[in-house]
């Protein structure tokens, strides 16, 4: 299954330059905990970075730095880990593994932003088929109880 079939398409964005009070704000109005960070280069929306609840509060509010004094660029995750559209899961998920890292921007061939995916998103899937599978095997009981009911 490719990423671009998987990952979430409503990415919340912010600019580099853009406050950390701007982030909290935008994470709280839109129940994220991640925002990806973006410089617009013609029609593509490109992805630099990206800024999670846990970089502010490590970053920001456990060292006690004035929120005022810093812009989202200098807290945001960097260098970033980036998947493409037609890339597959199993090969992602071994360089997230590899990276260290649960949130991770899908890109179009242009290198523009078209969704993310993230660990919470690949928890649910495996989720559904595990739980597809579990009903298989009760499908099968039924099946075997009743043949021999039968007999």
């Amino acid at each position: 299954m490719s990423i671009g079939e998987l990952c979430n398409r409503e990415v919340v964005v912010i600019a580099p330059d853009a406050s950390i009070d701007e982030a909290v704000r935008l994470m709280r109005e839109y129940h994220v905990g991640d925002l990806v960070v973006i410089e617009q280069f013609g029609a593509e929306r490109v992805p630099l970075g990206v800024l999670t609840d846990r970089d502010i509060v490590v970053e920001v509010l456990a060292e006690a730095v004035d929120s005022a004094a810093l812009a989202v660029k200098d807290v945001m995750s960097a260098p970033l880990v980036m998947a493409r559209e037609d890339e597959e899961l199993a090969d992602l998920i071994a360089r997230m593994r590899s990276h260290g890292v649960r949130r991770v921007p899908v890109v179009n061939l242009q290198g523009g932003l078209e969704g993310i995916l993230t660990v919470d998103d690949i928890l649910e899937l495996l989720a559904e088929q595990m739980n597809g599978l579990a009903g298989l095997i009760r499908v099968e009981q039924q099946r075997e109880r009743e043949r021999r009911a039968g007999s």
